[in-house]
């Protein structure tokens, strides 16, 4: 097996789990070249990583499906002796199926899937037993490595920690607010309220991509912590990484900076509002708390995704989560 091609196109959080593939295939075939096929502005995670030949770039807002073609025909001229569809679409099932490939491997819910050399059943997860993301990508490779999933592994640069070695001055904790949808998102006056509990000689950093500064800014601003500084939009993906791998804990709801944190082993405390552990797409980091609603909630989940609103009008499954149970995983992660 010479040259493999991973395909891994949604969003970030998912191109980050779907490393663990690339940890096993690399454990297995470290003579391999292995390129990996993401979205466009997902590539800076990826450009120095130690195992991976190419990336290769799908734009999914500019000429959708004229880069799509353009894809397929790079992907054909490689001649790939196998790719390995992560996803379900079946723009990716188009180009797995037609790659030219000797080997093509994906799952059967998509659509192209009769077209592959091998289809793997897809089964979401649920609470008897609960099954990983990592664990449902692994079944894809494991008939040729082994039973067991990788852990999804981020290689943040020597430049990355440099650039955010000053905010490591003291004891910190980072707290990532933000998530694309309501429903995931644990309420900016309840991280407010959180902060306000911790102790002042701890420094608190606010993590975002840049279009949620104003959010950053407003818990920031409602703070009277001593020392509370706002990064949303001034670290890269990998320098927010290589500051979350030294912090007290990481404050993250169920979105891609818990598989930052999961990626660099870092010490990870993660709130679930409406979606449920149970889905697959837990923290995996050695030091991992999980922080949700004590309460039976009969309308929890309200979906396999985030909303955009609460259906209900009260957000029970975020408000009534409580201050305690955030800092007792700051205590039980010491």
């Amino acid at each position: 097996m010479q040259k493999v091609l991973v395909i891994q196109t949604a969003f970030i959080g998912d191109a980050v789990l779907a490393t663990g593939i690339i940890e096993k295939l690399h454990q297995h075939f470290p003579e391999s070249k292995i390129d990996y096929l993401i979205r466009k502005g997902n590539e800076s995670l990826f450009t120095a990583h130690p195992f991976l030949h190419k990336i290769l770039i799908w734009d999914k807002k500019k000429n959708k499906y004229l880069h799509l073609f353009q894809l397929l025909n790079s992907i054909r001229k490689n001649k790939y002796d196998l790719v390995i569809n992560v996803q379900r679409f079946a723009a990716t099932g188009f180009l797995t199926a037609f790659s030219g490939a000797k080997q093509k491997i994906g799952f059967d819910k998509n659509p192209f899937s009769f077209l592959f050399t091998k289809k793997i059943e897809h089964v979401f997860s649920n609470e008897n037993p609960p099954l990983h993301e990592i664990e449902r990508n692994h079944l894809l490779i494991k008939s040729f490595t082994d039973s067991v999933a990788a852990k999804p592994k981020l290689y943040p640069t020597e430049n990355d920690f440099s650039a955010v070695l000053k905010f490591k001055k003291g004891k910190y904790i980072c707290v990532a607010p933000a998530s694309v949808w309501f429903t995931k998102q644990f309420p900016a006056n309840k991280w407010i309220s959180f902060i306000h509990d911790t102790p002042d000689n701890v420094f608190v950093y606010l993590l975002s991509a840049p279009n949620d500064f104003e959010l950053c800014e407003e818990i920031k601003s409602q703070c009277s912590h001593l020392n509370i500084i706002n990064l949303a939009g001034n670290l890269s993906f990998l320098q927010s990484a290589a500051l979350m791998k030294d912090a007290m804990m990481n404050f993250v709801n169920d979105s891609a900076p818990m598989h930052f944190a999961s990626a660099v082993n870092a010490p990870v405390t993660a709130v679930y509002c409406s979606t449920l552990p149970s889905f697959g797409y837990g923290p995996l980091s050695d030091k991992s708390f999980i922080v949700e609603v004590k309460e039976k909630l009969e309308c929890r989940p309200c979906g396999l995704h985030g909303k955009k609103e609460c259906p209900l009008h009260h957000f029970d499954c975020a408000n009534k989560i409580t201050n305690e149970q955030l800092l007792l995983s700051m205590q039980n992660g010491q």
